[in-house]
C-alpha cells in the first residue's frame, strides 16, 4: 500500500541553503534585539523592573511552547508553509512592539515574537526533505547555527542603534528582516513533498504548552518571587504533574505531537540532554561578556567599553559558529557527528576554563569569543545531525523541535541561574548593584560544568553505524542484477508529467530513519527498481533535469514480493 503526497512545482535550487539560514538568523536577531537596552526598559515603559522583564519572558514562553508544534504542524502540512507562517507572525508581532511604549502591548508584541522559534526545526526540516546527503550536513550546520549567528551580529547592529536612534527602531528592523526572509523563501523555497501521517494532536499541543509555562516561569522569575517562596515551588510541582499527565497521554494518542517511544531512545535521549548543556553554556558567554565590558574601570576590574564596542568585542561568537560549519561537514564526514560533538564540548571547555584567567583586557574577551564560538558552533551544528540520523523522516520537524526546545530550555536555567549569581555576588555603590568580579569567575566555573555533564553525555552516544552501511550507491550496488533487486522492493516507472518515461532519473530510497538505504538510476524506458534491507516504511523519491521532485511513502511487508509504484515526475515551473 502507497501514498503519495502532494508535489513541489519546482526542485531545490542552490539558494535554499542560504535562504533557510537567512531567515534563522533573522529569528536569533529578534530574540537579541533588546539586550543592549535590558537595563533602560523599566523607565522605557514607565514600569517596574520586575514587570519590565515580562517583555523578555514572554518572548521565551511562547517560543518554547511554539518549536515543537510548528515542527509537528510542518510534518503534517508543509513545512515551508509554517516556517511562512510564524515568520508573518513574528512581522506583525514586531510591527505592533513598534508602535507601542505600553508594557501590556508590548509583552503581546514579544510573544508574537516567540512564535518565529519554529523557523529552525522547520529550515532543518526542509533542508532534509530537500538536500543531497552530501550537501546536507554542512547546509543543517548553518541552519543550527544561525541563533549564534544572528545573535552575535545583532548586538552591536542594535546597540549602534540603541545609542543613536529612538529604539523603536530596533523593531521595525526585525520587521523588515522578517518581510525580506518571508519574500525569499516565498520566491526561492519550494515546498516540502514530505507528510506524516495522522492528524494534529490538540490535547497533546495544550498539555505540552501548559507544562512548558508552568516550568519556565517559576524558572525566569524565581529570583524575583524567592526560589523558595510558595508560588515558586507551587508552579514547580504544577510543571511535574502536569507534563507527567502528558507523557500518560501522549503514550496512549495515534499520533502523538511528541513520539516519547521514540525520545526514549538512546541516541535521542542523550542528544537531547547533551543540548540543554550546550545551550547553558552558549548563553552564560552571552550574559557575562557584555557586562564585564561595559563596567567602568573605576570598579577595579571593569572594562569600560561602550554599548557599541562591547558588542563588536562579542561578535566573533556568532561570526565563528558561522564559520565553523563547513569545518563541521568536513570532519563529521569523517568521523561522524558524534566526534564532532565530543570535540565541540571539549573546545568550549578550553575556552571557558581560559576565560578564567583571560579578564583584564578587551582584546582577551575577543579571543574567549572566538574559541567559544568555534566550540559551541561545532557542538550546535552536531545536534540536529545526530537527531536526523535517530527518527523517521516524517517526524524531523517533531523531532528538531523538541532539540530545539531542548537548547531553550537551557539557555532559560542559564539565564536564571547565572542572574541569581551575579545578583548574589554584587556589590551596591551609590544604590547601584555591580556585578563583582567573582560572580563572573561563579558564572564561568557553572557553565564549564555544564560543558562536563554534556561531554559524559555525548561520550556515552551510540557509536555510528560504519559509513559502508549508510552509502547511498556504492558501486556493487550499482552493478546488482535489476531482476535480483525486484525480488523483495519496490519498482515500478519514472514518468513525466504527460506519461512519457524519464530516463537517468535518480531514484533514492530512504528508510523510516531518515537514511538512504539504496539509489538508482532508471533505464531508457524509465524502469527502476530497488531493494529493501528489511519490511518497513520507506520513502521512495526520484528527482531528474528538467523536473521537480517527488517523494512517495509506501510500506513493505518484508516479504519475496516487489510492490509496484510508479513515480510521476512534475514539469519543472521556470520562473523569471
Amino acid at each position: 500500500m502507497t501514498h503519495t503526497n502532494d508535489q513541489p512545482t519546482r526542485s531545490a535550487s542552490g539558494t535554499v541553503v542560504p535562504v533557510l539560514a537567512f531567515a534563522g538568523i533573522t529569528v536569533a536577531v529578534m530574540q537579541t534585539l533588546l539586550v543592549p537596552v535590558i537595563k533602560d526598559l523599566p523607565q522605557l515603559l514607565a514600569t517596574s523592573p520586575s514587570n519590565a522583564t515580562w517583555v523578555l519572558t514572554s518572548t521565551l514562553l511562547s517560543g518554547a511552547v511554539a518549536t515543537p508544534i510548528m515542527g509537528r504542524l510542518g510534518d503534517l502540512y508543509g513545512k515551508r508553509r509554517l516556517l511562512i507562517a510564524s515568520l508573518a507572525v513574528m512581522v506583525v508581532g514586531a510591527l505592533i512592539s513598534a508602535v507601542t511604549s505600553q508594557l501590556l502591548m508590548m509583552i503581546v508584541g514579544r510573544t508574537l515574537q516567540g512564535f518565529a522559534m519554529g523557523a529552525i526545526p522547520l529550515g532543518i526540516g526542509l533542508m532534509r526533505d530537500m538536500l543531497p546527503r552530501e550537501r546536507l550536513g554542512s547546509a543543517m550546520a548553518l541552519m543550527s547555527s544561525s541563533i549564534g549567528v544572528g545573535g552575535g551580529l545583532a548586538l552591536p547592529g542594535a546597540a549602534l542603534v540603541a545609542q543613536h536612534a529612538n529604539w523603536h527602531a530596533l523593531f521595525y528592523g526585525a520587521a523588515a528582516l522578517g518581510v525580506i526572509a518571508i519574500a525569499l523563501t516565498l520566491l526561492t523555497v519550494p515546498e516540502s513533498p514530505m507528510r506524516a501521517p495522522g492528524s494534529f494532536d490538540l490535547p497533546g499541543a495544550l498539555g505540552l504548552s501548559a507544562g512548558l509555562v508552568l516550568l519556565l516561569l517559576p524558572v525566569t522569575k524565581g529570583s524575583d518571587w524567592g526560589w523558595s517562596s510558595g508560588t515558586t515551588l507551587g508552579l514547580f510541582g504544577a510543571a511535574v504533574a502536569v507534563l507527567l499527565l502528558w507523557g500518560l497521554l501522549e503514550l496512549r494518542v495515534k499520533a502523538p505531537l511528541v513520539d516519547l517511544r521514540t525520545t526514549a531512545r538512546r541516541e535521542v535521549l542523550l542528544t537531547n540532554l547533551a543540548s540543554i548543556m550546550v545551550g547553558v553554556s552558549f548563553y552564560v558567554v552571552s550574559l557575562v561578556l557584555p557586562q564585564l565590558l561595559q563596567l567602568p574601570r573605576s570598579t577595579g576590574y571593569g572594562l569600560g567599553q561602550s554599548m557599541v564596542a562591547a558588542g563588536l568585542l562579542v561578535a566573533p561568537l556568532g561570526l565563528t559558529m558561522m564559520f565553523t560549519a563547513p569545518v563541521y561537514a568536513r570532519l563529521s564526514a569523517k568521523y561522524g557527528p558524534k566526534v564532532t560533538l565530543i570535540l565541540g564540548m571539549l573546545i568550549i571547555a578550553i575556552g571557558y576554563g581560559a576565560g578564567l584567567g583571560l579578564m583584564s583586557a578587551p582584546w582577551q574577551s575577543l579571543v574567549i569569543a572566538v574559541i567559544l564560538g568555534a566550540g559551541i558552533g561545532l557542538a550546535y551544528s552536531s545536534l540536529p545531525a545526530l537527531i536526523v540520523g535517530a527518527v523517521p523522516a516524517s517526524e524531523t520537524g517533531a523531532a528538531n523541535g523538541l532539540n530545539t526546545l531542548m537548547r531553550s530550555i537551557g539557555t532559560s536555567v542559564s539565564s536564571a541561574v547565572i542572574g541569581m549569581v551575579l545578583a548574589n555576588t554584587a556589590h551596591t555603590v551609590g544604590g547601584t548593584a555591580i556585578p563583582t568580579m567573582h560572580g563572573f569567575r561563579v558564572s564561568f566555573l557553572i557553565a564549564t560544568a555544564a560543558v562536563a555533564v554534556g561531554l559524559a553525555l555525548a561520550v556515552f552516544l551510540p557509536k555510528p553505524q560504519r559509513a559502508s552501511q549508510l552509502r547511498a550507491s556504492s558501486e556493487e550496488e550499482a552493478n546488482l542484477d535489476r531482476a535480483e533487486r525486484a525480488l523483495r522492493g519496490f519498482h515500478g516507472r519514472v514518468l513525466d508529467a504527460d506519461g512519457a518515461p524519464v530516463a537517468r532519473a535518480k531514484v533514492t530510497l530512504i528508510d523510516r530513519r531518515g537514511r538512504q538505504a539504496g539509489a538508482t538510476l532508471s533505464a531508457e524506458d524509465g524502469s527502476y527498481a530497488l531493494a529493501v534491507p528489511a519490511g518497513g516504511a520507506y520513502v521512495v523519491a526520484a528527482r531528474a533535469t528538467g523536473h521537480g521532485p517527488h517523494a512517495s511513502s509506501a510500506t513493505h511487508t518484508g516479504d519475496e514480493h516487489p510492490i509496484p509504484l510508479d513515480l510521476p515526475l512534475p514539469t519543472k515551473t521556470i520562473t523569471a
